[in-house]
């Protein structure tokens, strides 16, 4: 039997997973609407964020100023957004 993870709060996850799209320059609500990015896949990445154990790590990366190329490693959505972001 595998380990359970508790998930983490929806609502913080809701804006932790926009705020990634955001600081790299991606909006997901404009990625769904030009049909880049499915709801499926959208909240599949609200419910993959409630797993992750780096939610510090990932506030004080959000908190630097500007915009990044690229998400940090630990992000679980770090290959989704690299292929949302615009290059």
């Amino acid at each position: 039997m595998g380990v359970v993870v508790p998930l983490g709060d929806p609502a913080t996850h809701f804006w932790l997973t926009r705020s990634m799209g955001r600081k790299m320059g991606v909006s997901l609500s404009e990625m769904m609407a030009e049909g880049r990015l499915s709801v499926q896949e959208y909240t599949g990445m609200v419910t993959r964020c409630r797993t992750c154990a780096h939610v510090a790590e990932c506030q004080s990366w959000l908190g630097e100023a500007g915009q990044h190329k690229t998400p940090p490693e630990f992000c679980c959505h770090a290959a989704l957004m690299v292929r949302l972001a615009p290059h």
